[in-house]
């Protein structure tokens, strides 16, 4: 009897150990340098970035899935490429039929059937369903297809980037306070070529502001004035989001100590603009205004850190830091006037198909098992989370879920992979692709572009291209990257189904030879 005990409470205590409490914090335009532990000339200190790489793992070679927001979420939360759904090109505005369908596996509903407790709290981007339209609105109906379907029990926070609107603290279905006011942007003097969204806002559309004041484009009638609530102040939102979150966590903090663990999803608005520092961090950085705002944003991953120190959380709970793209086009003016790479020593930023569109921070923290100053200098992608987690808590995906998901857990409990991961595709804002294979980056031919080919781990910086020079390696990665889109998955497993047939930017496609043969 008692050696079944002893088994049966070595057993749970095992199975806690697998099941930690998670959380996700998800940046919005962080370029890779923006870390100051990645980059020995920051013009700023992340103090608790720098921890998080400090007592858990640096992935060096971490990626999103795509180049801006809403792909980036899309392939986080599904484990799956979003250029294989109906988005190919660019970003989502805030009301869109949701880009995740119903049924998808996601983050949080693989761990929430798997006994956790799950919340969002920040900024969606996929995609929500407003009742009514612009300007009949009925705001006492619930907001459809969001993220109350996709996996979480919990949500409060904003439906997109703020300069597409629909702007309001929602808790769950419905706003707190109505957005039935309009704005515009409006210029700001803070920050390079930025805007603000604050009051005073209009009670129609019609009288909302100019956008060309602040440098936007004309808006017709139709199209003009950002629906916005009379308490929303953009400045608020990093602040909002980290005390919502931490007031969620508390309430489930028990449930956790007695093995219901928790997931939150914690997706911030920056640095994206508007670049928006508080009083207390303004003049604190030697980057100007963006980067004090990533003083602020490493402050508030502080907040969520002393929170799960407090409660003595903290060595049961992984937590991921990573960013949904590269810096924002004004990284090159900043490197100008300030001397600060948010790019780090890679090529370009935000929207790029270059390193520095898609190679980001990338920090795990789990003290129960990772080790502290540990690295990882092999390709990771963000959309390997799913079967990581799918693989720590015991679960199997079906075959139509996380299709382009590696898991990488082996490497945070300090082990080898079985073997070597599946080639990533990265995906440019223009439609653009390229395949990863090792060391090797092929980057597709693209309108009027040819193929490009680097060595990245002699040419991080993507300086030389080896295309000419090698065209058995272009020939082979271009098969290998059309299997791997036919094939609807790149990973083993039953062929899947794009969501449409294929677009213009496959034209390359027509240039392999015939599919490979499944291993």
């Amino acid at each position: 009897m008692r050696n079944i005990l002893l088994f049966s409470l070595f057993v749970s205590v095992v199975y806690a150990a697998e099941r930690p409490n998670v959380i996700v914090i998800y940046t919005d335009d962080q370029g890779f340098g923006d870390a100051s532990c990645l980059n020995p000339e920051s013009k700023f200190k992340t103090p608790n970035l720098d921890r998080l790489a400090r007592e858990g793992i640096t992935f060096t070679d971490g990626h999103c899935s795509g180049t801006v927001c809403t792909p980036s979420r899309y392939g986080l939360l599904t484990g799956r490429y979003s250029w294989r759904t109906t988005l190919k090109r660019g970003v989502f505005g805030a009301e869109k039929e949701c880009l995740i369908k119903d049924g998808r596996v996601t983050l949080a509903s693989l761990l929430r059937d798997n006994g956790y407790h799950t919340a969002m709290v920040g900024k969606w981007h996929l995609g929500m369903d407003f009742p009514g339209t612009k300007g009949k609105r009925d705001w006492t109906q619930p907001v459809k297809d969001m993220p109350l379907d996709k996996g979480f029990d919990y949500f409060w926070g904003i439906p997109a980037s703020m300069n597409y609107g629909v702007l309001a603290w929602f808790e769950g279905r419905y706003a707190k306070v109505p957005p039935t006011l309009y704005t515009s942007k409006k210029p700001s003097k803070v920050a390079i070529q930025d805007y603000r969204i604050k009051p005073p806002y209009q009670k129609t559309a019609k009288d909302a502001p100019d956008p060309k004041e602040s440098g936007g484009r004309k808006m017709n009638l139709k199209t003009k004035g950002l629906e916005v609530a009379p308490d929303f102040v953009d400045v608020e939102c990093l602040d909002r989001f980290t005390t919502k979150s931490i007031e969620w966590m508390k309430g489930k903090a028990e449930a956790a100590r007695k093995g219901k663990p928790f997931f939150l999803y914690l997706p911030y608005t920056s640095p994206h603009k508007p670049v928006i520092p508080i009083e207390k961090f303004l003049g604190k950085s030697k980057a100007g205004a963006y980067g004090d705002f990533m003083m602020e944003t490493d402050w508030h991953v502080g907040r969520i850190l002393k929170f799960l120190d407090e409660q003595k959380l903290a060595d049961d709970t992984l937590v991921v830091f990573t960013s949904d793209n590269g810096p924002e086009s004004t990284w090159a003016k900043r490197a100008e006037l300030h001397q600060h790479q948010s790019n780090g020593i890679y090529r370009e930023g935000k929207r790029s198909i270059y390193e520095g569109g898609h190679r980001v921070p990338f920090f795990i923290r789990w003290p129960a098992k990772v080790k502290p100053g540990s690295t990882w200098d092999e390709p990771v992608c963000q959309t390997d989370l799913l079967a990581t987690f799918a693989e720590m808590v015991g679960a199997k995906l079906p075959p139509d879920a996380g299709e382009d998901s590696d898991s990488f857990y082996p490497v945070l409990i300090g082990q080898k992979p079985k073997a070597d991961r599946v080639p990533i595709i990265h995906h440019a804002s223009n439609g653009r692709f390229a395949i990863r294979d090792g060391k090797w980056k092929l980057v597709m031919p693209h309108a009027r572009n040819q193929a490009e080919l680097y060595d990245l781990r002699d040419d991080p910086s993507e300086k030389k291209d080896l295309a000419k020079a090698q065209p058995q390696l272009v020939k082979r990665l271009t098969q290998h990257i059309s299997t791997i889109v036919r094939n609807g998955r790149s990973t083993p497993g039953p062929n899947q189904s794009n969501d449409t047939p294929a677009w213009p930017d496959l034209a390359w496609m027509q240039l392999a030879s015939k599919p490979e043969k499944k291993k």
